[in-house]
């Protein structure tokens, strides 16, 4: 919390000094317009951010290799898209991280049937490992398309450790 409050107090003393600098220069009227654009954009950039900072569902994609926690499904209806909302652990040098990591995925049939089937077997005890690898397209320069990354995942059973022998 400590870092949330000093990104609001830095956001007031900005809007301070933004403030002076409206009322006491003798700056241009275009200058002062654009001091108040910049400070405005500021203030969505940095919502957006915190917005990142404080538990909401990621939109970044899903992480190579992760086990599965839980998962949300909040199925398409009229006038509104549906999502898949899940949460895992990351797998780095082969050992999931601590702290869990919410991420928000567009809603298909196909991913909310193999998330569904995963989640289940999570509930019998069997821990649910998955991968992801970018969507292949055949119209070649995904990189160049907005909303291009989509991905491919793949959820199988944990492997069982594999402990040294004595």
């Amino acid at each position: 919390m400590m870092t949330t409050d000093a990104v609001l107090w830095a956001f007031v003393a900005v809007l301070f000094v933004l403030g002076l600098a409206l009322v006491a220069s003798r700056w241009p009227v275009w200058a002062k317009g654009l001091l108040v654009t910049a400070v405005t954009a500021l203030y969505f950039w940095s919502d957006a951010a915190l917005e990142q900072v404080w538990g909401w569902p990621s939109r970044h994609a899903l992480p190579e290799r992760f086990v599965l926690l839980a998962a949300v499904f909040d199925e398409p209806a009229k006038g509104r898209e549906g999502a898949l909302y899940v949460w895992v652990n990351e797998i780095r040098d082969g050992k999931p991280l601590s702290q869990p990591r919410a991420y928000q995925l567009p809603y298909s049939k196909d991913l909310h049937a193999l998330l569904g089937e995963a989640i289940k077997k999570t509930r019998q005890g069997v821990t649910q490992m998955g991968t992801t690898e970018p969507k292949r397209s055949s119209k070649g320069l995904n990189w160049l398309r907005p909303g291009s990354d989509e991905q491919v995942v793949k959820i199988r059973d944990l492997p069982a450790p594999q402990l040294p022998e004595k």
